[in-house]
């Protein structure tokens, strides 16, 4: 299956594709850095059906809470609630 197949992916799985609207290059970058951050926990090549809810959820919230220069060293969660996070 390929980003053609997407919708039949989403069907069975519950899961959202998100794709960088077209004219719009600048939203790609990130996209970019987030599937290397991915890639990094879950390298190329590696099979999912060994992987359970709880690892996915994990990885997300780690993604989720890393800071990133881009949001002036908040973190995509502080961003989306608009909320800072105090770090030890």
């Amino acid at each position: 299956m390929g980003f053609a197949d997407f919708e039949k992916v989403e069907q069975a799985t519950g899961a959202v594709f998100c794709f960088a609207l077209p004219r719009h290059p600048w939203r790609r970058g990130g996209n970019g850095n987030t599937d290397g951050l991915i890639r990094e926990c879950f390298p190329k090549g590696a099979g999912f059906t060994a992987v359970g809810e709880q690892e996915v959820r994990a990885v997300y919230d780690a993604i989720d809470h890393r800071p990133r220069k881009r949001h002036g060293y908040r973190t995509p969660w502080e961003v989306h609630h608009s909320t800072v996070l105090h770090m030890l």
